[in-house]
């Protein structure tokens, strides 16, 4: 079925019936849930964002055993929320998130595999572009330089491609400096 299609269906159909569809697709789709809690529900967008939030860290520090490290699993939680809400600031946390625990784990867990680091620094990078697109900078740095002042010097040319990223979208990087400039 195209849009076109769809419209003309739901045209024939009174208020009712339109109200009835959509509470039937918000009980059965969990997407269709979390788009209209971030639409319509006050404090909606930080009860979704939590959700998503809890995807990704999920993926890397599960409250009981070790993470399965699913990055495609986390990365779709990115993607659905980018559908869901529009809010950037909200999608440069989620992103700068994927980012942070990404770290954490290879300092807690050691050298993992080139793919690895190449997606947690493609996420940096996507981020940080995001992030100076939309006038945020001040918003975040802060946390950009943190997560760079906690990247380990191991991995497949991770540290290079992260401080370039960082000094392409935010200036310079200095290692160790201080957080709170």
């Amino acid at each position: 079925m195209k849009i076109n299609e769809l419209k003309r269906s739901l045209q024939g159909l009174t208020k009712e019936e339109l109200i009835k569809d959509v509470a039937d697709l918000f009980k059965k789709n969990d997407f269709v849930k979390d788009y209209y809690t971030s639409k319509f529900s006050e404090q909606g967008d930080l009860s979704v964002l939590s959700k998503y939030k809890k995807i990704i860290v999920n993926e890397f520090f599960p409250e009981h055993g070790f993470g399965d490290v699913r990055l495609s699993v986390a990365k779709k939680a990115i993607t659905e929320f980018k559908k869901i809400n529009s809010d950037k600031a909200l999608l440069a946390e989620l992103m700068l998130l994927y980012v942070d625990v990404g770290v954490e784990y290879t300092d807690c867990y050691g050298d993992i595999d080139e793919q690895f680091y190449s997606s947690i620094g493609g996420m940096y990078e996507r981020a940080l572009k995001l992030i100076r697109k939309n006038d945020m900078l001040p918003l975040f740095k802060e946390q950009c330089l943190q997560i760079m002042n906690d990247v380990p010097d191991m991995g497949w040319g991770f540290p290079d491609q992260m401080s370039d990223a960082y000094e392409t979208y935010v200036g310079e990087w200095v290692p160790s400096q201080d957080v709170a400039q």
